[in-house]
């Protein structure tokens, strides 16, 4: 591998510090973007990538940077089950536990282009310890990508398209159960997701680090008033 091959690192999320060290010490030369405004078609040209990575960009990819430059997103379902968004969010409240995280090409149909590749990925713990995993796997599906050891395949198979979940829907009055609660918790209990919360006598109750306990739950709360709660 080319010493000095350019790639691109599309992501605002902490989290991903690790895995710009991790591609700097496998030799890439790294240009990180954390803005939307950042990722832009005279951006990519100046630095003139051979890939861009986007392991979690919540914003739309211009047409003109997707068209004249090699984008790949990262998608945490077994595509073409799960195309669309919240994909966590969606695999758990559906009681999956085992999933792919899956590397593709985008294209302008959401999350419908070709693979390049595939690796398992467990749905168990915490949004973070999730997201944090998948970043992990990252690490070694990326050289493999921009290395040019895989080309991208047309998917197959029915495609299930998930709906993108509201804030509305982390109000734990939803759930049925202690374990739909469990649930609910771990599954927003990552930077950036709106946690899973109760309103009550004007307060708000918002819950994360959730440990099931027979017969009843443990977790944090941080109260808030609820008409002064921070912007989704």
């Amino acid at each position: 591998m080319n010493k000095l091959q350019r790639i691109v690192l599309a992501t605002p999320h902490q989290r991903h510090d690790a895995l710009e060290a991790a591609l700097r010490t496998r030799g890439f030369e790294v240009l990180r973007l954390r803005q939307r405004s950042e990722l832009s078609r005279e951006t990519l040209d100046a630095f003139a990538p051979s890939h861009v990575f986007l392991p979690h960009w919540s914003w739309k990819i211009p047409p003109e940077v997707f068209s004249h430059h090699e984008c790949v997103v990262f998608h945490m379902t077994d595509l073409p089950f799960g195309r669309g968004g919240s994909p966590l969010q969606n695999l758990v409240v559906r009681g999956i536990e085992q999933t792919k995280l899956t590397a593709l090409r985008c294209v302008a149909e959401i999350d419908a282009g070709p693979v390049y590749l595939k690796r398992d990925l467990s749905t168990l713990g915490t949004a973070e310890e999730v997201f944090q995993r998948a970043a992990r796997l990252m690490a070694d599906m990326i050289p493999l990508i921009a290395g040019g050891s895989v080309q991208p395949s047309a998917q197959t198979g029915e495609a299930v398209t998930f709906t993108r979940r509201t804030p509305d829907q982390s109000d734990l009055r939803h759930a049925a159960s202690l374990a739909e609660a469990h649930d609910m918790i771990r599954m927003l209990d990552a930077d950036g997701y709106p946690h899973a919360f109760v309103e009550a006598g004007g307060l708000r109750f918002e819950f994360t680090r959730a440990s099931a306990c027979p017969g009843h739950l443990l977790a944090d709360v941080r109260i808030t008033l609820a008409d002064s709660k921070e912007p989704e």
